[in-house]
C-alpha cells in the first residue's frame, strides 16, 4: 500500500513521549486520490472532524496528524477507500463515515479490538450493487437478519432501518430463496388527516408505502420492480388486509410498526408460514396513535425478547446515516424526552411516547 517513508521531520512518535504522530500517505493514481479528498476536500474535512487529526494534501499525498491512535484509524479509512476506488467501486454517499465508523468500532492496530476481529461491516450482495453496513448497529442488524426468521428493528429515523430491511428482502429475491416480496404498513397519518384517497387500492396506499417504494427502486432495476408488482412477486399489503393470510415463501416487511395496536401487531405476527421471513422495523419514539393506545412494537419486543429464532436490533442517535445535523436532532429531542420522563409524568409512558 502507498505508505511512503517518513522524511527527516516526519516521525511516529512513541508512547512515551506524547508527542503527536505524523504520517504521509501517498496514492498512486492520481484520479481516484481527487475522488478519495473529495471535491474541496470535504472527505478528509470529515475524518478530520471525526478523528480528531489534521489532514493537509498536496498533489496525490496527504499529511495526516494527531493522537497514535487517531492517525492509525485515519489511515485505515483513507487505505480502505483508496482500495474500494481501485476495484472500481464508486464511492457513495456515506461510505466516507461508514469506513470513520467501522475504523473506531474497531480500534487501532496497536490495541485491536478482539471483540471485532473482521476486516469489515457485513455486506449484502445485490445485482445492481454492494450494499454495506455504516455503523455497528447496521452491522448487527444484517448480522441478524442471516440468523433469524422474525427480526425486530427499532431506533430513529434515518439510521437505515427499513433501507436495509428492503435490501435483504431483495437479496433472498434474486437468489430464488423466496418467490415473493410483501411490504406492509399500517395507514396512520402523522399528526394529520388526509381525509379520502382516490384512486384503486396501490394508489391509495403509496403515500403510506413511499419509502419502501423508494428502497425498491433504489436497489433493483425499475423495470424489475415494475414488472414484479404486475405480477405480484412484489406486493403491497396494507396491514388491515392481512388477516387470515398465511404468508408462505416470502420476505415480509412491516415498517413503522410503532402505530399498530397490541392486537394488530400479534395478528400479523402469526402470518408467518413455511419458508417465510418477517422483518418489523419502527421508531418507538414517534408513535402516531391516539393517546393512552400501547404501541404493538414496543409490546412485541418486550414479551418477545430472548425468544429463539427472533432476533432484534437496537439503533440510537449515533446510527443516525443521514445529514449529521439529523443526529444531533434525534440526540436533543432523546434529551428532552428523558428529561419529561425525569419529572416524573403522571399520565405514564405511553402517554409520553404518544405524544412524541
Amino acid at each position: 500500500m502507498p505508505l511512503r517513508p517518513l522524511g527527516p521531520n516526519e516521525s511516529l512518535a512513541s508512547a512515551e513521549t506524547g508527542a503527536p504522530t505524523r504520517i504521509v500517505l501517498a496514492f498512486d493514481d492520481n484520479r481516484h486520490a481527487s475522488v478519495l479528498f473529495g471535491q474541496y476536500g470535504q472527505n478528509l474535512a470529515l475524518i478530520e472532524r471525526r478523528l480528531g487529526v489534521s489532514a493537509e494534501q498536496r498533489g496525490n499525498h496527504v499529511t495526516v496528524e494527531g493522537s497514535r491512535d487517531a492517525v492509525e484509524q485515519a489511515r485505515h479509512v483513507l487505505e480502505g477507500l483508496y482500495e474500494q476506488l481501485k476495484r472500481g467501486r464508486e464511492l457513495a454517499p456515506g461510505d466516507v463515515e461508514g469506513a470513520i465508523r467501522l475504523a473506531i468500532a474497531q480500534g487501532s492496530l496497536f490495541e485491536p479490538d478482539p471483540a471485532t476481529p473482521r476486516s469489515g461491516f457485513e455486506e449484502i450482495a445485490l445485482r445492481k450493487r454492494p450494499v454495506r453496513a455504516r455503523t455497528a448497529a447496521q452491522d448487527a442488524y444484517i448480522r441478524a437478519l442471516r440468523k433469524n426468521a422474525l427480526v425486530f428493528g427499532t431506533g430513529p429515523a434515518g439510521t437505515g432501518k427499513t433501507w436495509l430491511a428492503v435490501a435483504y428482502a431483495v437479496a433472498l429475491f434474486e437468489r430464488k430463496e423466496v418467490d415473493r416480496i410483501i411490504l406492509s404498513r399500517p395507514a396512520v397519518e402523522a399528526g394529520e388527516r388526509l381525509g379520502f384517497l382516490p384512486g384503486d387500492l396501490r394508489e391509495k396506499v403509496d403515500p403510506y408505502l413511499r419509502p419502501m417504494y423508494d428502497a425498491l427502486f433504489d436497489l433493483m432495476d425499475p423495470r424489475i420492480v415494475e414488472r414484479a408488482l404486475q405480477s405480484n412477486e412484489i406486493e403491497i399489503a396494507p396491514l388491515a388486509f392481512m388477516r387470515g393470510r398465511t404468508l408462505s415463501n416470502a420476505v415480509v416487511i412491516l415498517d413503522e410498526a410503532q402505530n399498530t395496536t397490541t392486537m394488530q401487531m400479534k395478528m400479523f405476527l402469526t402470518r408467518l408460514g413455511e419458508n417465510s421471513r418477517m422483518i418489523v422495523t419502527g421508531d418507538p419514539s414517534q408513535i402516531d396513535l391516539p393517546p393512552g393506545q400501547v404501541s404493538g412494537l414496543i409490546e412485541a419486543t418486550r414479551l418477545l425478547e430472548g425468544v429463539e429464532g427472533i432476533g432484534h436490533a437496537v439503533f440510537g442517535a449515533e446510527d443516525v446515516i443521514r445529514h449529521e445535523l439529523v443526529a444531533r436532532i434525534v440526540a436533543a429531542y432523546d434529551k428532552a424526552d428523558a428529561a419529561r420522563r425525569r419529572g416524573g409524568s403522571k399520565d405514564g409512558g405511553s402517554k409520553d411516547r404518544a405524544d412524541d
